[in-house]
């Protein structure tokens, strides 16, 4: 198995380019099942969730050519089955899109419950009752008896649709299953996250009609063709943007983060700032650093929906609260089991209580080398930071989760001066070892 070794203490200095949004590449993979011809997608990350997307979608019938340097020619003009059963469905949350694509392509969708991240309950009820408003048949769409979701509808109307609750993963799926219904789709209480917007400019760019996209009111005005044709970047990623950010200020560096959205990044920005690190914005690039010597002051976070701080960023920021002087909170208002890392971080000698969704954490803390296991693909990501600041050597185990998001993470942080490397090793070396009490 794969394992991250890390020597930390090193703070990081230079440039660090940032990669697509996985978010919105996989939401504009299945919205591209929807098109009547090619299209040419770039800027896309080279990371094992995208290239899962991409196999799925192969086995759709859809033509994937590479065409180097994270450029890709997709054609679903010969995709003939409505049934996303390929054993990878079950392994990425975002495969549940091809749901709304199918449905909206062949009026009936057929497909595994998806997997992805284990940090809580995420039901799809959201998605299916917003698909039902649409026209697909019944009350009770979804048959869950041997672990696949059937959909069947004998057209797709226009439907005035408000969320309970606000959900990406939703207001994603219903707006392509709304793409090519007869007649206006209105989605209210919709999410607003970037990745959202960039599907709609995707499939608008593709001959959707799709408005309101970043608000809480979406407007979606089916259309019977969706003609492609046309080449469409992806996004810069916010949360990759977001973690070499925060690696910066915990090894106390000075590093420019480049290709990001300045405007993406303010939730994260603005605590910096509150913690006293020195934020230089340029038109695509955040510059950070923080005085010599100058303390971490200690602040609250509190996870929200976008333009909130983003859950996707809670672990990370938790890390770097350890090194703050004094006592920080992180509230978790997202996810309802999302701290199932902080165990991991506490092996490390972070000094962290967890009252239902609030994290507790004090600081300074002297973090020290340990064994440890990346438990979700944040948390990952969370172990990696603080091995960059942690005394000795820090090995992190199941290594493969942090690869679904993160692209080439060794080499941007080894050409910023972190000692990390990726090595194989067998499962039983890389096992805490027992302690006796």
């Amino acid at each position: 198995m794969s394992v991250y070794k890390i020597h930390g203490g090193i703070p990081l200095q230079g440039e660090v380019s940032v990669s697509g949004s996985k978010n919105a590449v996989l939401g504009i993979l299945a919205a591209a099942m929807l098109l009547d011809g090619a299209c040419i997608l770039e800027n896309v990350p080279d990371i094992a969730d995208v290239q899962a997307m991409l196999e799925i979608c192969e086995t759709l019938g859809a033509i994937i050519t590479p065409l180097g340097g994270g450029t890709y020619k997709i054609d679903p003009t010969n995709i003939s089955t409505h049934e996303a059963t390929h054993a990878k469905v079950k392994n990425i949350r975002a495969s549940y899109y091809l749901l709304g694509a199918l449905l909206s392509r062949f009026k009936k969708a057929t497909m595994h419950m998806p997997g992805g991240c284990n940090f809580g309950t995420r039901p799809i009820d959201l998605h299916l009752k917003g698909f039902s408003k649409l026209g697909a048949r019944g009350t009770d769409i979804s048959d869950l008896r041997d672990g696949t979701i059937r959909i069947v509808a004998d057209k797709l109307r226009g439907a005035h649709i408000f969320l309970d609750v606000v959900s990406v993963g939703a207001t994603i799926n219903i707006m392509l299953a709304a793409t090519r219904a007869d007649g206006l789709t209105t989605i209210e209480n919709a999410a607003k996250e970037p990745h959202i917007v960039d599907v709609a400019n995707f499939l608008n760019s593709m001959g959707a009609n799709i408005k309101g996209a970043g608000t809480d009111t979406i407007r979606i005005k089916g259309v019977p063709v969706l003609p492609g044709g046309y080449s469409y970047s992806i996004i810069p990623d916010q949360i990759e943007a977001g973690t070499y950010m925060i690696a910066a200020a915990m090894t106390r560096g000075d590093v420019t983060v480049k290709n990001l959205i300045p405007k993406h990044m303010e939730p994260l920005t603005a605590k910096l700032m509150e913690m006293g690190f020195d934020i230089f914005e340029g038109d695509d690039s955040i510059r950070v650093t923080i005085e010599e010597c100058r303390p971490i002051e200690p602040v609250n976070f509190k996870t929200m929906p976008y333009p909130g701080f983003p859950t996707d960023l809670q672990p990370q920021a938790t890390a770097l609260l350890c090194l703050a002087k004094g006592m920080s909170r992180m509230h978790e208002n997202v996810w309802d089991n999302r701290f199932q890392y902080i165990s991991e971080l506490q092996t490390m000698g972070a000094n962290i209580s967890v009252i239902g969704r609030v994290a507790l954490v004090s600081g300074p803390s002297f973090l020290h080398g340990a064994n440890v296991v990346a438990m979700d693909l944040r948390a990952g990501a969370a172990m990696v930071l603080a091995g960059l600041v942690a005394t000795g050597e820090t090995i992190i185990s199941s290594a493969y989760r942090i690869d679904r998001g993160y692209e080439h993470i060794v080499e941007k942080l080894t050409a910023m001066g972190a000692q990390i490397e990726r090595v194989e090793e067998d499962a039983s070396s890389c096992q805490r070892p027992l302690v006796e009490v």
